[in-house]
């Protein structure tokens, strides 16, 4: 089974073009159940992306609606999840992020930003584990992560998995959320490895 908290920061750094896209479809590869039919799977997900992007998706089609400093997709991802992007003035610099917001959740929007305003705010740039965690999934080829089949046992199976250089051993299939934490450090880059760790929003 996936779990997923309510929201949840993806990618660390602003987003190129290239790899906004990529994250898009993140869960590409996840098994047809509920949470992805549904979309939770996705409902909750955001990084930033850089102006260009955002103006670029705000010109694509006619949005859903527009409310100040965000509009909403028209196209829905699944069921009624649809991609929402912020224009938002943080620490008195204008930044942009997109997120994952279910429309049929009153608000669901404004809670966003008002997450996305409280985790950007804070004055020393840290990381969770989860974050770190998702920010590796973000990052991986697809050909090198995946989801637990039936060859796992039944409690693991749906669970995202990825590939890890495991020494004498080789490069071996691995739990995402069973990485020690020399693994998660092996594969972020240089500049997050070090990174304190944050508390959950």
């Amino acid at each position: 089974m996936i779990t997923q908290p309510p929201f949840r920061k993806v990618f660390e750094g602003v987003a190129t073009r290239q790899q906004m896209f990529h994250m898009f479809d993140r869960h590409g590869q996840a098994p047809m159940i509920k949470a992805r039919l549904t979309g939770s799977l996705y409902d909750g997900e955001w990084f930033e992306i850089g102006r260009a992007e955002h103006d670029y998706m705000f010109e694509i089609l006619p949005p859903l609606w527009i409310r100040g400093d965000m509009f909403a997709l028209r196209e829905f991802m699944t069921g009624s999840i649809t991609s929402v992007f912020f224009a938002l003035s943080i620490d008195g610099r204008p930044r942009y992020f997109h997120a994952y917001c279910d429309m049929y959740a009153k608000g669901s929007a404004e809670r966003m930003r008002d997450v996305i305003v409280e985790r950007e705010s804070r004055p020393v740039r840290a990381m969770t584990r989860a974050e770190r965690l998702d920010h590796i999934w973000s990052t991986t080829h697809a050909d090198y992560r995946g989801y637990a089949g039936e060859r796992w046992p039944e409690a693991d199976q749906d669970k995202r998995t990825v590939l890890v250089y495991g020494g004498d051993q080789g490069t071996v299939l691995k739990l995402l959320d069973d990485l020690t934490d020399a693994e998660i450090e092996a594969k972020l880059p240089v500049h997050l490895r070090y990174l304190p760790a944050a508390i959950a929003a």
